[in-house]
């Protein structure tokens, strides 16, 4: 056996992610749309000048309406990619059941293209073409990229996405709870909400591997922008409309 040039645990071993990897998306997407989509409401009614009812009943309807949005969208989306991929794999099947040896040749193809060495190509092919299950997998993984662990659950990313929606509406929300000016509280709003998204962008880091500070003002800028955007929009409507 060939003997590695490599120290032993020169560097640590560090572990994936894990089951939460495939949910990332709804995780971060969830929250960080909670905060920016509801804080952007807020300060488009603010800027139209409506009272602090007006605003609470706003941010109430457009919290709980982005949440069902939200939740729907990630289960239609997701439960039509599963569908998309429970076609292929059949598809697949029969491929496999009556045009074997074209699904072989593709292995080859695919091997070939991914670096395996011409020497090597004929063992690699045959051992991931011995059955047809073994056949199938390899090809759900070579020529549709469906890992089963990476598969999403539509249930599961319909609830993260909700929930976790109307959890990143609540700090732009709070603040016009209290009997404080509508100024303040939109100022209020904003600092929670900007803390709000620089937490979500250095979180993710944890995941990405990535700079958190830079990151985390990333997504704070990205938002800020888009606040000043609706308030200003609002500002011009209610000037426009008298």
């Amino acid at each position: 056996m060939a003997q590695s040039n490599r120290l032993p645990h020169a560097v640590p071993y560090e572990p994936h992610v894990g089951e939460s990897r495939p949910y990332m998306r709804d995780i971060i997407l969830g929250v960080n749309d909670g905060l920016v989509s509801v804080f952007l409401l807020i300060a488009g009614v603010v800027g139209g000048g409506l009272n602090r009812e007006q605003i609470i009943l706003a941010a109430i309807a457009g919290g709980i309406a982005g949440a069902i949005s939200m939740a729907a969208g990630e289960y239609l989306a997701t439960r039509s990619q599963e569908e998309v991929f429970e076609r292929e794999i059949e598809l697949e099947r029969q491929h496999i059941e009556h045009h074997r040896d074209s699904e072989v040749d593709q292995l080859y193809a695919m091997f070939a293209d991914i670096g395996i060495s011409a020497e090597d190509l004929e063992g690699v092919v045959s051992a991931f073409s011995r059955d047809d299950d073994v056949l199938l997998n390899s090809m759900k993984v070579l020529e549709f990229g469906i890992v089963d662990t990476e598969r999403r659950s539509p249930y599961t990313a319909m609830f993260l996405s909700g929930l976790l929606f109307l959890s990143g509406a609540l700090p732009p929300t709070l603040p016009f709870l209290f009997g404080i000016s509508i100024g303040v509280a939109l100022t209020i709003s904003a600092i929670l909400t900007a803390v709000g998204l620089f937490v979500v962008g250095a979180a993710k880091t944890v995941v990405t591997r990535t700079h958190p500070i830079r990151s985390g003002m990333e997504n704070l800028i990205i938002a800020g922008i888009g606040g000043f955007i609706a308030f200003y929009i609002g500002t011009l409507v209610e000037g426009a409309l008298g």
